[in-house]
């Protein structure tokens, strides 16, 4: 299992920020086998961390048209800064 984070300083994220991010969400967990995305914006620091069953997914993901048109759309605004860390899950456990 690999988690995707994602980390950001948000930028100028209008009406179609919203509606883009909530359709590629779906569509990473219908199509790409993303197993599970939570994302939390507090001022202008926002967090996302996505659930993939192997690197392949990832890079398929990564490559889909409608996301590159948002990273792009990212790039120019969005996003004032960005960082992407894939990670490998050695473990995990959950409590009560």
């Amino acid at each position: 299992m690999y988690a995707v984070i994602f980390t950001a300083s948000v930028g100028n994220q209008d009406s179609r920020y919203r509606q883009m991010a909530g359709q590629l969400r779906d569509l990473a967990m219908a199509d790409f086998g993303c197993t599970d995305f939570i994302s939390v914006t507090e001022g202008e620091q926002e967090i996302a961390i996505s659930y993939w069953p192997d690197e392949a997914c990832i890079k398929a993901w990564k490559q889909q048209a409608e996301h590159l048109v948002a990273q792009q759309l990212g790039k120019e605004g969005w996003y004032k800064y960005y960082k992407v860390e894939v990670v490998k899950i050695l473990r995990a456990y959950d409590g009560p």
